[in-house]
């Protein structure tokens, strides 16, 4: 079945219209409920007086308080208990949902994207992304009026007082008990979103001496020149505050950037191969999943260490399936989504940093010296805007464009279209061997589908 309203990451868009509005929300919290009760019932677990139960969290949004209601009012029209726990980072309501033995997690969240727009997206009782059978079901339901459980069974909400400090628990349980970061200075850079209170935390219990940027949220500067999305504000505060390393999130912390003492940037190729060749030299690593996004670069250095690469389709979703399909642990984005599946379910930018630098600690050397075998190939990435309606992948003037570009790379690069799940547009990537050429054949294909969609 075709998704109408669900993307790669769940239901987005901009507040105030179609789908994030309240009354959308109300009617996608009671689907989601009646599903989960549905299920709840097949399983034989609904026992009489007992609710199928609900974590929600938001990022830091204006927005996410009308949405947080509107969700609450949905699920407790179907029955549904609601746990509620504030701004707390994505990957923070997939582990509690599994810890708290919930039915489903929920986020109030639009990740990287600036305020204006927000989402919705679930987790499994497993504290996964959703499956597509489930969201299928919650799309059908969206179809039927909503309706009310009788009074008894309406469902209750209330807060989960410590949420975060379990959450920081946990974080820190991913380090090696052995270690600690005595001695090192780090900025965190929390981009204004839901791991403000978290992350300098993590690290200041784990010993470093922490300064925090982006940790002032005020409901409309998430992701505003500051986080992983915009890595400036970090280079620039490592030098000035002369730390050893940078640690720059996103809005809801499932993705992640570090800069080392110099200011020089690491993305997720990076930080994934620092990461990897950590767990082979102790014995862990059967491969690496990346997606079609990442370095050729990376998978080469890979390569020669005898770790085999496969890509996924790009999303964290698919790397997630592709390593539960091969039953390998460890893949990411160059977007600095990592997931370490013998740390946890999901990607954490908080969780991959602590693998960094726990690698960084076991072999006492620094971030440019555990990237000293890798060479990224020059990467240009163009975002094109594209108008409603408008099917790029039919228009033979960008295909003509896009072949143009591979024969002139002659086999030594990759050219690679591809529409956001998130947002209205095209991203044009070219990868080669040198930067110049590089960026030109990117521009060009880019103005190729400007022109095409004018």
């Amino acid at each position: 079945m075709g998704r109408k309203y669900f993307g790669t990451d769940g239901v987005r868009g901009t507040v105030g219209g179609a789908p994030i509005t309240p009354d959308f929300v109300m009617r996608l919290g009671y689907a989601a409920g009646t599903t989960l009760v549905a299920r709840e019932h097949l399983r034989g677990h609904a026992n009489e007086g007992e609710h199928p139960a609900v974590l929600i969290g938001k990022d830091t949004r204006i927005s996410g308080y009308m949405l947080e209601a509107a969700l609450e009012a949905g699920f407790a029209a179907a029955g549904v208990d609601v746990m509620l726990t504030g701004p707390l980072p994505t990957p923070a309501i997939a582990y509690l949902t599994r810890a708290l033995r919930l039915q489903a997690g929920v986020v109030i969240s639009a990740s990287h994207n600036p305020y204006p727009d927000n989402g919705i997206k679930f987790f499994s009782a497993a504290g996964t992304k959703l499956p597509d059978a489930v969201e299928a079901e919650i799309e059908s339901r969206l179809e039927q009026p909503m309706g009310c459980a009788a009074p008894a069974r309406l469902g209750k909400a209330r807060r989960v007082d410590d949420a975060a400090g379990r959450y920081i628990e946990f974080c820190k349980s991913t380090f090696p008990a052995e270690l600690d970061l005595r001695g090192l200075r780090i900025v965190v850079d929390c981009a204004n979103g839901a791991a403000y209170h978290i992350a300098p935390k993590v690290f200041h219990e784990l010993g470093a001496e922490v300064h925090a940027i982006g940790a002032e949220p005020n409901g409309l500067n998430i992701n505003d020149k500051v986080g992983a999305t915009s890595p400036q504000a970090l280079q620039q505060a490592v030098v000035a505050q002369g730390a050893d390393l940078g640690i720059a999130l996103d809005g809801d912390g499932d993705r992640v950037m570090m800069a080392d003492a110099s200011g020089r940037l690491y993305d997720g190729d990076q930080l994934l191969y620092v990461i990897a060749r950590s767990r082979l030299e102790s014995g862990g690593l059967a491969g690496v999943v990346g997606t079609l996004m990442t370095n050729l670069g990376m998978e080469h250095a890979l390569a020669q260490l005898g770790v085999p690469v496969v890509r996924a389709k790009v999303g964290d979703r698919y790397v997630l399936e592709t390593l539960i399909e091969r039953g390998w642990k460890l893949g990411g984005e160059n977007s600095g989504h990592i997931i370490c599946l013998d740390r946890h379910t999901t990607g954490d930018g908080i969780v991959s940093a602590l693998q960094v630098l726990a690698a960084l600690r076991l072999q006492q050397i620094t971030l440019e010296q555990a990237c000293a075998e890798l060479t990224l190939y020059p990467q240009t990435l163009v975002n094109v805007r594209l108008p409603s309606g408008f099917d790029w992948q039919k228009r033979p003037e960008i295909e003509s464009a896009r072949l143009a570009a591979e024969q002139e790379l002659g086999g030594s690069g990759r050219v690679l279209l591809r529409a956001s799940g998130t947002e209205p547009l095209l991203r044009v990537m070219v990868e080669g061997r040198e930067a110049q050429q590089v960026a030109k054949l990117a521009r060009g294909i880019a103005e190729a589908v400007q022109r095409a969609a004018a």
